[in-house]
């Protein structure tokens, strides 16, 4: 399952892409699928061929999980 994250690299803008697995506390690198802007456009310092992009994890802020659109809504009052 795929999880999508947004990524606080240190000294740059947060890149939103997509993981398989979140990162273990062993890990050292985290590999990015589809990395973008928040606002849906392409990345100024990664050429615009890349699919994939690994980061060491020591130049990582922290990392944000996002919901997907895919996930349950709770709907607390339907009328019919």
């Amino acid at each position: 399952m795929s999880h999508i994250i947004l990524l606080h690299v240190s000294g740059e803008e947060a890149i939103v892409g997509e993981v398989e697995e979140l990162p273990q506390p062993t890990d050292t690198v985290i590999t990015i699928t589809n990395p973008r802007r928040k606002d849906g456009k392409e990345l100024p310092s990664i050429d615009t061929r890349a699919v994939k992009v690994i980061w060491p994890l020591s130049r990582i802020n922290f990392i944000e999980i996002l919901g997907g659109e895919g996930e349950d809504q709770i709907i607390s009052f339907v009328r019919e």
